[in-house]
């Protein structure tokens, strides 16, 4: 008998834990870029609306390729919620990804303009709000050539922000119940502020 109580509480519990928000992991500084269409971006555009950030190149021999097409996936998971939800993909590699690259590289994954925004710009402000604001990893092997695209580093998490700007989740990109539970998030994010 105690061991059925003891369920009834885990359930209740799992079922409390479903119906809690995500956590208010604290507040993003303003940041502006530029957009794969040439002109600025950035938080003042995003006010108001929900968003999932992830982190990518467009050169990047390794993860990106794999991130992006996650990333389209969620495009299409959350199609229902149209421009109430964007997406932002951030480049870790600016010098090399100039707003026409990040637009053939959209292109490529079928990027919808609208709600997918492809971020670039100087490379010591983007690492700043990479690494302090997102508090995701960014950067380069020390000494390492321009063309060793090995050396470059960025983490693999999709973060998800609220409309006012503050984090409200850090999703393991590999871990496909992550990416479900990022997609459950950002539906309840949008509807409580839509």
């Amino acid at each position: 008998m105690a061991s059925l109580g003891f369920m009834g509480v885990a359930v209740h519990d799992l079922m409390e834990g479903r119906s809690k928000p995500p956590p208010r992991l604290g507040a993003l500084p303003d940041f502006t870029f530029t957009r794969q269409d040439g002109q600025p971006f950035g938080a003042k555009q995003l006010r108001g609306h929900p968003y999932i950030a992830n982190f990518i190149f467009t050169r990047c021999p390794t993860v990106c390729p794999v991130f992006t097409q996650k990333m389209a996936r969620v495009q299409d998971r959350t199609a229902k919620l149209g421009t109430d939800l964007q997406l932002v993909s951030f480049s870790v590699d600016p010098a090399y990804d100039t707003p026409e690259r990040l637009a053939e590289y959209g292109k490529k994954y079928q990027a919808d303009f609208t709600r997918w925004n492809f971020l670039t710009g100087d490379y010591a402000t983007l690492k700043d709000t990479i690494v302090q604001g997102f508090k995701i990893s960014m950067g380069r092997e020390p000494g390492a050539a321009e063309d060793d695209l090995l050396s470059i580093f960025h983490g693999t998490h999709f973060v998800l922000v609220d409309g006012t700007g503050e984090i409200r989740g850090y999703y393991d990109s590999a871990d496909p119940e992550a990416t479900q539970k990022l997609e459950t998030d950002a539906f309840r994010i949008t509807r409580e502020e839509g």
